[in-house]
């Protein structure tokens, strides 16, 4: 009996292993340089789909019939993962906001954006794509850090847009929020929240969801004049992440040194800490005044020698901090700066064209360049209000609402843009096929890491 006991405790040990070992077979891990799935590389060409937690909504606040369509011809596409925001914070008298919010009260979730999550990832796992999950925000276009310090007892936030507040004054109040512990700490209680959730559709707990790839702390976050106390809250942040989920990367989700000096970013240290498991960074050739698509013959030589600069400076960065980097926002205007859907994009087509050339290459090289995600799908949308800010009701597309609308946008209609992304898709998915992993330097050839 005692025998048989013992036996029985085995197998359950056995199932139990089992599980786990089966749980975690699907999730995106880290080699060195190198991102794994299923112990091959994983290398890909993956969009912004900011807006798809809303689209996933139920009713006439979402679209779940177009969210499946756009996924279905993203896959087609083969693009194979989405940077989206897993968060969003205000009521619905917030500015410049998307709407509605995940979080429309501190440490209250609205069920009906939460679902659209949940079906945005379920969908997203039918078709083998992978989530790089935003929880936060500099800007305020999602909520945020400014939203943190309203809720948290300060004044209502400088925004800038209507020209009543300065753009200095926004960044001074909003860095503010690295040396705010109520701010912060209803952060955490927000991260405890979407990190424990369990997903009403699946009944898969996110922190258990390989679809999952990563958890990045913010979007674009900069320390500015509070540099010390941002450093403290990277670290923070990233710990009390890994603390409660050690199954999914987490990454910082900085654009990297940017041409303004006072940014207070230093792309190497604030990607130094042991819980951050790769790099990120942005690159805006229109908004840092590299290039001027009213002249864009003269001004796009000399703006793509300065990405070409930019990668490789942050590439060099990555190697030696031994970690992965991702290339995940990039965009150009249309031509002329004509933001009608109708308007050519002869320039962008140049540009994606020649980036995507660049982060094949790298990938090729073996270096520590392993994806790029464009900025934005915008697929079925249509700005309702060209050139003009998002207003509540009008479609979502690929401009967040506190830019002009149709700016940076991909939609379903620019065929000659979505071939280039196509056809850079699958040379990259070439090197997914690959049984192996890159050589290390001293040609001693990486073996498919366990998974975590």
């Amino acid at each position: 009996m005692k025998k048989q006991s013992i036996n029985i405790l085995l197998g359950i040990l056995i199932l139990l292993l089992g599980v786990s070992c089966s749980s975690h077979k699907h999730f995106v891990s880290v080699s060195g340089t190198q991102f794994v799935h299923k112990k091959k590389p994983y290398y890909f060409i993956g969009a912004n789909y900011w807006y798809g937690m809303n689209l996933g909504m139920k009713g006439e606040k979402g679209d779940r019939a177009r969210l499946t369509r756009e996924l279905d011809h993203m896959q087609e596409l083969g693009i194979t993962n989405l940077r989206i925001l897993a968060s969003s914070d205000g009521p619905l008298s917030a500015p410049w906001r998307v709407q509605p919010t995940l979080q429309p009260e501190a440490g209250v979730i609205n069920e009906e954006v939460a679902e659209g999550l949940d079906f945005l990832l379920s969908e997203m796992a039918k078709r083998d794509m992978k989530a790089v999950m935003v929880l936060n925000n500099f800007w305020t276009w999602s909520g945020g850090m400014t939203q943190y310090l309203e809720w948290a007892g300060e004044p209502e936030a400088p925004y800038p847009f209507d020209g009543s507040n300065s753009w200095d004054a926004y960044i001074k109040y909003t860095q503010s929020f690295y040396q705010n512990e109520k701010a912060m700490q209803l952060f955490e209680d927000f991260l405890t929240k979407i990190i424990n959730r369990e997903n009403s559709i699946t009944k898969r707990s996110y922190k258990e969801d390989g679809t999952i790839m990563a958890w990045q702390l913010s979007n674009e976050p900069r320390g500015y004049e509070s540099r010390a106390d941002y450093l403290k809250w990277i670290e923070r942040t990233a710990s009390f992440i890994k603390v409660q989920d050690q199954k999914h990367l987490v990454c910082l989700g900085t654009e990297g040194n940017t041409p303004g000096t006072n940014a207070g970013i230093n792309v190497y240290e604030d990607n130094f800490s042991e819980h951050i498991d790769y790099m990120t960074m942005h690159i805006w050739v229109q908004n840092w005044s590299w290039f001027n698509p009213t002249n864009a013959e003269e001004t796009y030589p000399t703006a793509f020698k300065n990405v070409e600069a930019y990668i490789k400076d942050h590439v060099a960065s990555a190697q030696k901090l031994g970690k992965p980097i991702v290339l995940e926002e990039f965009g150009i205007g249309r031509d002329e700066n004509n933001h009608d859907p109708k308007a050519t994009t002869v320039w962008k087509d140049k540009y994606y064209k020649a980036l995507f050339e660049k982060v094949i290459e790298n990938a090729e090289q073996g270096t520590s360049l392993v994806g790029a995600n464009f900025w934005a799908f915008a697929g079925e949308g249509r700005p309702k209000h060209i050139h003009d800010f998002w207003e509540e009701g009008d479609d979502y597309i690929g401009d967040p609402p506190h830019e002009r609308q149709g700016w940076y946008s991909v939609y379903d209609q620019d065929t000659t843009t979505l071939n280039i992304i196509s056809e850079s898709a699958q040379k990259i998915q070439r090197l997914n096929d690959k049984k192996y992993l890159k050589e290390k330097s001293d040609n001693e050839v990486i073996d498919s890491p366990k998974e975590i």
